[in-house]
């Protein structure tokens, strides 16, 4: 059966969008020209119907922004500020995001227009809004306050849909209102607190790490702790897990060593690298809008990982009381079942490997914090007794350093809504008139700029420092706006895994500070296209002096991996 491409799919949609105007307009001209006895030849008919196309939009273009203007007028609101490009559509804005996106820092072209234009500015990319905030306000009203009012929306549910489906993180309405209490049951305090098999997870990670290290060689800690996650992910949705733990790990590029060899080949490696290969996929399509399908005209991005996923998926047979046994309670449905499946996965792995690896970084990077933390474990369950629900409870150094991480690092750095109906929110500054949001707009929420603003974290909101969530501080800027802190987004849509995450980390972090005093970065290990450039040192903020290159996806991660030497602790 013939299967268009993503961007094939788009080009007919768009010919038939744009065509069929001027051929309409082309056929009347020259019939009705005869019937009024004054015939235009075909050439001129088709030329004045497609010079009508550009004129059509351009004062499509106008009459919108004007509407939008006199209904803003009407709320006592105001247009959000935009930033002008040069081009016609704003594409030289685009290719500029595009480009940093690739090759710059998280976020900086946004956070170069806000420190322009405020907290709030509408970017229109080919016309169309977008409006992005970082006003913890108005990130309460998208999440809780006026949830009803917005929604995921038609573009980013299509741009998604080849990989999550209609899935609890890709679905709006009575759709989501299902999958969310499909998944709710599972994670009972009973389920989130069992630490079983974590540990036996953990202890395959400690066993690599010591390995390697004893060898003489530097870890990528982010693919041995992406195995970690994926594994404790697949045994809590399969009952069993992919065992990607037991595979052998990388090696760096200057260890004398081939990435193949280094690699065995397996059907678990194959899964996760397709599984990689499908995020960044929606992910890049997600990043290049509504030019997206332009880059996958002739190839489908999605469709041959996504292959692969399905077949793992199909072949999975689970053991024991597990998530699928849970949804196989409201439904028998196959694809339902696959979607929410994926979805999970996608939450139990990536976002947690990508805190676990920002934590061990700072720690690497901050050897007091990594100290006075270490001093906590061994203080408070000592140096070889696994950790229960109560000590984590009681370990607030431990939970600061985390949210200290997810702050600075979160791990879904940019989200997106869309909003339903015309509605307008309060003005950063007190002293203008309210934004006006028109219906059906995309309003990206930027978590990762809003979680470094000084206005809201105080003037060291650049510096790594978990006692901000331990001294006055805390009072003093998030209890006094918690909406200024999100990692797990809030509202009816707030993660249901958070607490599980929490204590998945706090875990494996207690078992790897018994086993090891220190952590240090091996940059050298790191493949060097991989490496923050000689142009960011000196930059401000965390640009100018952080020693890995961070990356966006959907979720974020470290560009090349994170190399680091591990020290074992002395026997006590």
């Amino acid at each position: 059966m013939l299967r268009l491409t993503f961007g094939a799919e788009f080009l007919l949609r768009l010919a038939f969008h744009v065509v069929s105007k001027p051929v309409l307009l082309g056929v009347v001209l020259h019939y009705g020209s005869r019937r009024l006895e004054w015939p235009l030849p075909i050439w001129l008919s088709v030329f004045l119907a497609a010079a009508i196309v550009p004129v059509y939009f351009a004062v499509n273009n106008w009459l919108t922004v004007r509407r939008h203007e006199r209904e803003a007028k009407a709320m006592g609101a105001r247009l959000a500020p935009s930033p002008q490009g040069k081009w016609p559509g704003n594409v030289d804005l685009l290719r500029t995001m595009l480009r940093n996106s690739r090759d710059g820092y998280p976020g900086e072209t946004i956070a170069r227009f806000m420190a322009e234009l405020g907290p709030v500015i509408n970017i229109r990319i080919l016309w169309g809004n977008a409006i992005v905030t970082t006003h913890p306000e108005h990130i309460k009203r998208i999440l809780s306050t006026e949830f009803n009012n917005y929604e995921k929306g038609p573009d980013f549910r299509k741009t998604m849909n080849p990989v999550l489906g209609s899935g609890v993180f890709n679905s709006d309405g009575k759709m989501w209102t299902y999958h969310r209490s499909m998944t709710r049951p599972f994670f009972t305090k009973d389920r989130i607190s069992h630490f079983a098999s974590l540990d036996a997870h953990a202890s395959l990670v400690i066993s690599a790490l010591k390995t390697r290290t004893r060898a003489g060689h530097a870890v990528d800690f982010q693919d041995l702790i992406g195995r970690f996650t994926m594994d404790s992910a697949t045994e809590m949705l399969f009952g069993k897990c992919v065992d990607s733990l037991k595979g052998s790990i990388p090696y760096a590029h200057n260890a004398g060593i081939s990435h193949a060899e280094a690699r065995a080949k397996s059907k678990e490696n194959e899964f996760i690298t397709a599984f990689s290969r499908a995020l960044e996929a929606v992910a890049a399509r997600d990043r290049r809008g509504v030019l997206a399908p332009l880059y996958e005209i002739w190839t489908d991005a999605t469709h041959e990982p996504m292959k692969v996923v399905n077949a793992f998926l199909a072949g999975e047979k689970r053991e024991a009381q597990t998530l699928l046994d849970e949804l196989l309670d409201s439904t028998s449905d196959g694809t339902i079942l696959k979607d929410e499946v994926l979805n999970i996965l996608i939450a139990g792995r990536d976002t947690t490997m990508h805190t676990l690896t920002m934590v061990i970084y700072f720690l690497s990077v901050y050897p007091a914090v990594a100290q006075r933390l270490r001093a906590e474990v061994l203080a408070q369950i000592g140096s070889s007794r696994a950790p229960t629900f109560e000590n984590i409870k009681e370990m607030k150094y431990l939970r600061a350093v985390i949210n200290e991480a997810l702050r600075l690092y979160p791990p879904v750095p940019f989200n997106l809504r869309a909003s339903v109906q015309s509605t307008t929110w309060p003005s950063p500054d007190p002293n203008e008139k309210p934004i006006y949001v028109p219906a059906g707009t995309q309003t990206p929420y930027a978590i990762f700029i809003m979680q470094r603003r000084k206005d809201l974290w105080g003037p060291d909101a650049d510096e790594f420092d978990p006692d901000r969530f331990l001294d006055e501080r805390l009072k003093q800027y998030l209890l006094h706006n918690p909406f200024a802190f999100l990692p797990f987004n809030a509202g009816p849509r707030i993660c249901l895994g958070q607490q599980f995450a929490y204590n998945e980390m706090s875990f494996v972090l207690v078992r790897l500070l018994q086993a090891f005093s220190s952590f240090e970065l091996d940059e050298e290990a790191c493949p060097p296209a991989s490496r923050p450039p000689k142009a960011w040192r000196g930059a401000q903020g965390r640009k100018g002096v952080e020693r890995f290159r961070p990356a966006a996806h959907l979720t974020m991660s470290t560009m090349g991996g994170l190399w680091v030497r591990a020290t074992e602790a002395e026997e006590m």
